[in-house]
């Protein structure tokens, strides 16, 4: 038998690994809506978006025997995204923000600058006033650390330790950057509906 024609071992082990691809490509494109939902809210254009998701499934594709049958699949792809978001930011090479944390305002922000003004306040007219583009706006202008825990944990319903896992940091710093995101958030809100 000559070294160039495949035993039939051979065969059954190529035919089983491609079985095991079309199985982890239909498994990963049953997720594109949610991964396309993250990556909406981490970036500010449906565009970057798009871009994004098929970035990421460029690199789950080419990667998909790292991937761990049996494990958490829509994570290990919110990873690549992630990681893919991070390298985004990074080659934009954007300063970082500096975002006043005013405690007073606290929770009641949106409130308390709408009642400054002499508004009478009234959900439905602050809900209004911020539009859907208003609202991805305001996302987008929170910095990238504070956003990309903000959508994982607020958005994709991501357990913290879930959100710590993508991002590869401690629990922690997830607390700590989604109760900073938030405020961040609430002020970039309070000034759309303001202005």
């Amino acid at each position: 038998m000559s070294e160039s024609t495949p035993t039939a071992a051979d065969t059954r082990r190529l035919a089983e690994e491609a079985r095991a691809r079309v199985r982890f490509e239909e498994e990963a494109l049953e997720l594109s809506d949610q991964v396309y939902r993250v990556a909406r809210r981490f970036v500010g254009s449906r565009e970057e978006a798009e871009d994004l998701v098929q970035q990421t499934y460029e690199r789950a594709f080419r990667s998909w025997r790292q991937y761990t049958p049996g494990t958490n699949l829509r994570a290990w792809l919110l990873r690549i995204l992630t990681n893919l978001n991070i390298d985004r930011g990074r080659r934009q090479q954007r300063s970082p923000q500096t975002t006043s944390l005013d405690t007073d305002a606290g929770d009641y922000l949106l409130y308390n600058t709408l009642e400054a003004q002499g508004d009478n306040v009234d959900e439905e007219q602050v809900v209004e006033r911020l539009s859907q583009d208003s609202i991805v706006e305001a996302l987008a202008e929170v910095p990238h650390d504070f956003r990309d825990v903000l959508v994982l944990v607020d958005i994709g319903d991501f357990a913290y330790a879930d959100a710590a896992q993508i991002l590869d940091i401690p629990i922690g710093t997830v607390m700590s950057r989604l109760h900073r995101g938030r405020r961040i958030l609430k002020k970039n809100l309070a000034d759309t509906v303001v202005t």
